[in-house]
């Protein structure tokens, strides 16, 4: 008798089980949202991961550059002044006034750009480690970290920079 009384208990649990794996179905595949295991020799580059690592999950937000939400230049500039590091505010300003780099050379705390939609570029993200980036994605979504070699990403990729 008392299976029967813990079947609506069951059930609930069972559904909140799958609504959550549902929710994972949703993420471009690639995607880990486990903190990265970057570690550099540079504090301030530490300090810019470390910053944008405690925002994940931080919902988007239009025009957002802080906790209660981010796009991906307010996440980019966000993480850069705890480190004490200004930075313009669109990608395209970062894009243009950081110092170049090559993919090789990319190291953690450096800027990828990418262009979305036709614009030359229009999206921004710090990178990790491994060929992984934390970013602010768009709409419906929140911070999160996704790979380079994620085809949707490596087709938009339009170069790295940095400010250190």
């Amino acid at each position: 008798m008392r299976f029967f009384a813990l079947q609506p208990l069951l059930l609930a649990g069972l559904v909140l089980l799958l609504s959550g794996l549902g929710g994972c179905a949703q993420h471009t595949p690639g995607i880990s949202r486990l903190p990265s295991t970057a570690v550099t020799t540079s504090p301030v580059r530490n300090k810019v991961l470390e910053t944008a690592q405690q925002m994940l999950g931080t919902p988007y937000r239009p025009g957002g550059s802080s906790p209660r939400g981010f796009d991906c230049s307010g996440l980019v500039s966000y993480s850069y002044k705890h480190a004490g590091i200004k930075v313009p505010r669109t990608s395209s300003q970062q894009y243009a006034q950081s110092k170049k780099l090559t993919r090789r050379d990319l190291q953690p705390g450096d800027l990828v750009f990418f262009n979305i939609n036709g614009r030359k570029i229009s999206h921004v993200g710090i990178y990790l480690d491994h060929d992984r980036f934390i970013h602010a994605p768009s709409s419906g979504k929140s911070v999160s970290i996704d790979s380079l070699s994620n085809p949707y990403w490596n087709s938009r990729y339009r170069g790295a920079g940095h400010y250190f």
